[in-house]
């Protein structure tokens, strides 16, 4: 809601960015946990003098959000998930400042993974993989809440059955139909949780890590299709495909947005002005790239979702 100075309105809110954070939980049986995470605040309060008449005494200083940061995460006595912890600062800045009346949190999780030696977990070794874990976290004062989660940098490709037919054509067209090449994106997932207050969250150690783990799990089963794979007709519709599954697999999702861009892979036809074909390739060599590509980006939520 804006406010209003000087018979003008006026919005506002500061903030944190790009605080990093590790966290290592030391387990009696000798295996160790550890999450690094990067956090970034903003506040909404009432700190209208701040701005109007140079008076700051209703200002949360942007240090001392980050030492909260810190000062939580060493209080979190136990494992717990990157949205757990959004939600636990959002609690305590809403909670712990009166004039503060809602948090909003973003949170970007490092993907380090527990290595495996000859297929037994290392009790304290971790490996740095690709896909990475956000989430946002709005908390009111009023223990209202909106939780959504992600995932960035899913690479996946499939070398066949995948293709792209019957679309618009006209002068400018010059994209031959086929039924034949590879598919290539790099997944962008957002999904919302119908949680909409600080008690309807569920008490489960790490509920939404294991969650996170699993909606990647859908996305990738059903981008590929079982082990003889399944066609593609277009971007747009494995898209879609990938979204519905979420919805249809996990009912405490109300909502996912998906952004999956065409990342080329181009035969590596030669040819010349005196020969036009010195050497076609079939299906074997590629140019990859990806400037310019595609951009498919699309929404699925249930009827009573808000986006």
């Amino acid at each position: 809601m804006a406010d209003e100075i000087d018979g003008l309105k006026f919005e506002q809110q500061h903030g944190k960015s790009r605080v990093r954070v590790a966290r290592v939980w030391r387990k009696e049986d000798g295996r160790h946990f550890f999450v690094e995470w990067n956090v970034n605040i903003s506040l909404l309060s009432d700190c209208l003098s701040a701005y109007g008449r140079g008076n700051n005494s209703d200002i949360v200083a942007t240090d001392t959000m980050k030492n909260t940061v810190y000062v939580k995460a060493k209080e979190c006595v136990d494992a717990l998930s990157v949205e757990d912890f959004a939600i636990e600062l959002g609690r305590h800045f809403t909670s712990f400042y009166q004039q503060v009346t809602a948090a909003i949190i973003k949170i970007v999780e490092k993907p380090w993974e527990r290595v495996y030696i000859d297929g037994q977990p290392h009790e304290h070794g971790f490996r740095l993989g690709s896909e990475i874990h956000t989430t946002e976290v709005i908390v009111k004062k009023s223990g209202a809440l909106r939780l959504t989660s992600g995932i960035e940098g899913l690479a996946v490709l499939k070398t066949t059955k995948s293709g792209f037919e019957g679309f618009v054509r006209d002068e400018y067209t010059a994209l031959p139909e086929t039924r034949e090449r590879m598919l290539a994106t790099e997944v962008s997932a957002l999904w919302r949780y119908h949680f909409e207050s600080l008690s309807s969250i569920p008490a489960k150690p790490l509920y939404f890590t294991e969650k996170f783990l699993d909606v990647k799990k859908v996305l990738i089963s059903t981008f590929f299709g079982h082990v003889k794979g399944v066609y593609s007709p277009s971007v747009q519709s494995t898209l879609y495909d990938m979204a519905r599954a979420v919805l249809n697999r996990f009912p405490d999702i109300s909502s996912i947005n998906l952004r999956m861009p065409n990342l080329h892979f181009l035969p590596a036809n030669i040819s010349s002005k005196d020969n036009p074909a010195i050497v076609k390739f079939d299906d074997d060599v590629y140019i990859p790239t990806d400037e310019p590509h595609g951009t498919i980006q699309a929404s699925l939520s249930r009827s009573w979702s808000r986006m």
